[in-house]
């Protein structure tokens, strides 16, 4: 989803620490080490107290001393996502463990959560990235780069539907089709995301748009669905784009950089992009398919969380057993919201029906999964 989540408002000051992880996590999250590169930014400013540190893996401990809520981004010289936090509210702290190869990069402080941020060069030196890893480790990504592929593979023959349907004229149909071409895609969000050019063209909402650039996508077409009701020329040639851009995802997904600890990272993003978008009802603000969504980020991350499970249950069992425990909760809450006998194509209420003491019900199960998310990289690599 490449939108503004909240109000592009800029942060006052932010602080990123990034250390090399030798052990277990510190239970004190943001507090970083004798040895953390700071990064201290504030709304004009992203200062980097050390510009280079060692590849292998290290953490990011980042504290928000803004107002406002903010992200951190690490990406190569062409923009690809290392990796990225998102939601980081105002006076809160979160700690990103992350595999960093040897090579240059730029760390981009985004206050505001919009733009390309205020960045700093950064590099990552020596040969931490050649480390031997556990084969267990070795076969979740395997298996993970497997299942986004699928993902991508079962994407384009839905999205296709929906296009064909947009094409026809055919506003039920379109509506129809709509959320159901969407699932795989939320499923594995942060792979298409960190090729940083396909998710702007595909899931941009309309307040998310940069300056000058073109609405088009998903998004786009739902509006023309839901609020315009009605089909135009435009929105066909926008259908067969979607599909375009797609394919683009789809052929792309096997070169895609994936590791454990971009998988248990992606896992969380997924679950910011349930509280950002999918609880408040802004991401699909037009046909209130929200749940449909929310349920398909909710088990993009249960796959990667299980493919890390039996590594991470040897280093950290407390946080396997609270991990389980949550996902459980969510999924039995999903199920109140589905429609019974439906064959509309939608499997879930309309969002525009659900109370506010559901949502908060809703909100309260996305936290309760996201804070023992935040830890799962950690556990992962933990010696």
């Amino acid at each position: 989803m490449s939108s503004v989540r909240m109000s592009a408002v800029a942060a006052a000051g932010m602080v990123v620490a990034v250390t090399a992880v030798t052990g277990c996590a510190e239970k004190s999250e943001g507090k970083g080490s004798s040895g953390a590169i700071t990064v201290t930014a504030t709304d004009s400013k992203c200062e980097v107290s050390k510009t280079s540190f060692p590849a292998g893996h290290v953490q990011l401990a980042v504290q928000n001393k803004g107002s406002k809520v903010t992200e951190v981004y690490v990406y190569t010289p062409s923009d690809k996502i290392v990796t990225e936090r998102e939601n980081i509210g105002p006076g809160t702290r979160a700690t990103v463990t992350a595999e960093i190869k040897a090579g240059t990069y730029e760390i981009a402080c985004k206050p505001g959560m919009k733009g390309d941020g205020i960045r700093q060069k950064i590099t990552a030196t020596g040969k931490g990235a050649a480390k031997k890893t556990d084969p267990r480790l070795d076969a979740a990504v395997a298996s993970y780069r497997k299942y986004a592929q699928e993902q991508a593979d079962l994407t384009i023959p839905a999205v296709q539907k929906f296009a064909d349907a947009v094409k026809k004229g055919d506003v039920e149909a379109a509506k129809a089709q709509f959320a159901t071409s969407r699932i795989g895609w939320e499923r594995t969000e942060p792979v298409a995301e960190s090729f940083g050019d396909i998710d702007p063209k595909t899931d941009t909402r309309e307040d998310g748009l940069e300056d000058g650039q073109k609405w088009t996508g998903w998004h786009r077409l739902e509006k023309a669905l839901w609020k315009d009701k009605k089909i135009g020329s435009a929105e066909k040639t926008l259908a067969d784009q979607l599909v375009t851009d797609l394919k683009d995802w789809q052929k792309r997904v096997g070169k895609a950089d994936i590791t454990p600890t971009s998988m248990a990272n992606g896992a969380k993003e997924l679950m910011d992009e349930v509280a950002t978008g999918k609880v408040t009802g802004e991401e699909d603000r037009y046909s209130h398919t929200d749940l449909s969504d929310f349920k398909a980020n909710v088990e993009g991350a249960q796959q990667a969380y299980e493919l890390l499970k039996p590594v991470a249950a040897e280093n950290d069992a407390a946080l396997t057993k609270e991990l389980d425990k949550q996902f459980t909760a969510i999924g039995t809450l999903l199920v109140q919201y589905r429609k019974s006998g439906s064959s509309s194509g939608v499997e879930f209420v309309s969002y525009d029906t659900v109370g506010k003491a559901d949502r908060k019900k809703l909100s309260d199960a996305v936290n309760s999964l996201a804070e023992p998310l935040s830890r799962l990289a950690a556990a992962v690599v933990a010696k």
